[in-house]
């Protein structure tokens, strides 16, 4: 009930309602961003240019579903949508992805990073983008397989 009004406030031009909204899934939707990407930068880039688009729009948003669902589904389609831009232009190597997986050990984001979390995190990297999608939706944002 809390995001209809939000969403209410945010389209007759209420900037409270855009920064709640902000606040109350930044957090959620950096954490799927980071754990699809390997990259808190990446991340961070994403989640931003969700919230910016979704401002840019708010005046003719029609939500059908949930917005938490509909933020989620931005992330998810930004992460597609750089992924296939790099395939079109990959220039990784194999020194740069795994550097990737040490760059997401950052104080704010966990104190102490067991062994097991490390090697969790060097497995869902090796795994097939699709397949990490689903772990991480599933985990995370609680959707069923």
């Amino acid at each position: 009930m809390e995001d209809k009004l939000l969403i209410w406030k945010l389209k007759h031009g209420s900037r409270e309602a855009l920064r709640r909204i902000y606040d109350k899934y930044h957090s959620y939707l950096l954490k799927i961003a980071i754990v699809l990407t390997g990259n808190i930068d990446t991340a961070e880039d994403i989640v931003q240019e969700v919230f910016t688009k979704f401002a840019q729009i708010s005046k003719r948003l029609e939500l059908r579903g949930s917005l938490k669902g509909y933020l989620t589904t931005c992330v998810l389609n930004t992460v597609r949508n750089l992924r296939r831009s790099k395939n079109r232009h990959n220039t990784d190597t194999l020194e740069e992805t795994e550097q990737i997986v040490s760059m997401t050990k950052r104080p704010e984001q966990w104190a102490v990073l067991s062994e097991q979390l490390e090697n969790l995190s060097i497995a869902m990297t090796s795994l097939p983008y699709e397949q990490k999608e689903v772990i991480t939706l599933r985990m995370e944002a609680d959707m069923p397989f």
